[in-house]
């Protein structure tokens, strides 16, 4: 086979694998295969020693002819089948626009928290503002600056979680009000929401954690009247104009008179049924008139001053205002329950 038949056999060759070929990787291994260091065009290059001076330059020639036409044909190839590549990615790639999309879960306001937030707002527009304390309390605070003395009977209704004889989880936000009057002179009008905690069973009314809001207001003249004024304009604001609120005689230690505080159900609007046991009321906090030795024992003159105070369960309020069947549905995260609140559904 002469020199030139060899040279035609490698590009006939090279040009019948481009056109098999399926990829661009495939045609770099045939550029390396025909032109690299070790491919067949090299080979043949490095024979030219063998031949006469004067056929050298004409051979040279054609080497470099075939050379730059095969490296034409390789390129011209990997662009053709690199461009086919990119358009089929894009094919794979192609979004459709016109399949729906999915839409994402947007959260909403848990309604113990949009309850607490009305509740606040409602004393805050009667200008009150928010007083906040910290949920781990010394017993001073929690008990005996509200007028329970260690041993006092009254603490056993509020049996709760101690970390030390002295350091407990408080068992209302009532430290608040003690801390409040200790670091601020009259007049006082304040609203202190927050949890707390007791070692009560969990069933469908109670629960060891849980949440209250307590109020408390201090300045000269301050009587009963105010106090069933402030809690009407509450009772309003939660459950509606129709609402009747209801007071009953009761004992808390830190306050004298003290009341506890109903409102109609919200279910059968007073006429009785199974959720208000059929006395078409449902109590919903306990208040009454600052004890004086309250006043006393945080350095507030109870000769001058008077106040009232009062306590909220936060989850009681969101019970009836949504005519939730059982507390244990707020605490329970259950997303089905979730979605009816609020606009994030």
């Amino acid at each position: 086979m002469t020199m030139q038949n060899r040279l035609d056999e490698i590009r006939d060759g090279l040009l019948q694998k481009l056109k098999e070929a399926t990829d661009k990787q495939h045609v770099e291994q045939l550029r390396t295969a025909i032109l690299g260091r070790k491919g067949e065009l090299t080979g043949i290059l490095r024979t030219m020693g063998s031949l006469k001076p004067e056929e050298r330059p004409a051979f040279g020639q054609k080497i470099n002819q075939l050379r730059n036409e095969l490296e034409q044909a390789l390129d011209s190839a990997a662009r053709t089948l690199e461009e086919k590549e990119k358009a089929a990615r894009l094919k794979a790639e192609t979004l459709d626009i016109s399949i729906p999309g999915t839409r994402p879960e947007l959260g909403a306001e848990h309604p113990l928290i949009s309850t607490m937030n009305a509740i606040v707002d409602t004393f805050v527009s009667m200008g009150y503002s928010v007083a906040e304390g910290p949920e781990i309390e010394l017993d001073h605070y929690n008990f005996e600056l509200l007028n329970l003395p260690k041993d006092h009977p009254a603490r056993d209704a509020q049996d709760t979680l101690y970390f030390s004889p002295n350091i407990l989880l408080r068992t209302h936000t009532s430290p608040v009000q003690a801390r409040t009057m200790l670091s601020q002179k009259p007049p006082i009008r304040i609203v202190c929401p927050g949890r707390t905690y007791r070692a009560d069973e969990v069933d469908a009314t109670h629960s060891p954690a849980f949440s209250q809001c307590e109020g408390l207001v201090i300045d000269e003249g301050v009587t009963m009247a105010d106090l069933k004024g402030a809690l009407a304009s509450f009772a309003t604001a939660m459950f509606g104009e129709d609402v009747k609120v209801r007071f009953r005689p009761s004992f808390f230690p830190f306050t004298e008179p003290s009341a506890e505080v109903d409102v109609t159900c919200s279910a059968c609007k007073g006429k009785g049924c199974p959720k208000c046991k059929g006395t078409g009321w449902i109590e919903v906090l306990g208040a009454g008139m600052v004890n004086p030795k309250v006043l006393d024992m945080c350095g507030i003159d109870s000769k001058k001053y008077t106040g009232f105070a009062f306590g909220i369960g936060i989850e009681r309020v969101a019970v009836l205002k949504y005519n939730i069947p059982d507390m244990r549905l707020l605490f329970e995260n259950d997303a089905r329950f979730l979605q009816q609140f609020g606009k994030g559904r």
